[in-house]
């Protein structure tokens, strides 16, 4: 679970940098983003998996002291909830990463497709109409050569 935490306050840090949009930058930052999500899904599973091992002792133990304190099932459930407390926080935050690094991704997607955009309205812009250039002399010449 140390591994995981450590693991999560990585990503995090990775996730609360600022990034230009530059596009060289911007997909660098898709290409790592795209394996963080892959990886914070599986955090997640793992912190779940974790959770519910836990969760399952936890009970199995309240269980066998309840017997001899005679707690309320209310009271048995809170112990048990605040004695998984760091897991569920576990779960919480590589579900919080996976989410965030998903929204990044997507305007890393955004800011690509922009730039495609303005790339080809820029090559579109620059493109003259053949009937509207005007010849030079250069032209005349050439264009005799063809024939």
């Amino acid at each position: 679970m140390d591994e995981l935490r450590s693991e999560a306050k990585e990503i995090q840090s990775f996730l609360d940098i600022t990034v230009s949009e530059q596009i060289e930058e911007v997909l660098e930052r898709g290409a790592m983003l795209s394996a963080y999500i892959a990886r914070t899904g599986k955090m997640r599973a793992d912190a779940e998996y974790h959770r519910d091992l836990m969760l399952e002792s936890q009970i199995i133990n309240m269980l066998r002291d309840e017997a001899k304190l005679q707690l309320p099932a209310n009271t048995v459930n809170k112990l048990v909830d605040a004695a998984i407390r760091d897991y569920n926080h576990l779960c919480t935050t590589c579900e919080r990463l996976n989410r965030t690094a998903t929204h990044q991704l997507d305007w890393c997607r955004t800011v690509v497709s922009n730039e495609k955009s303005m790339r080809e309205a820029t090559k579109g812009f620059d493109a003259t109409p053949k009937s509207m250039r005007v010849n030079t002399p250069n032209d005349i010449f050439k264009e005799e050569e063809v024939f």
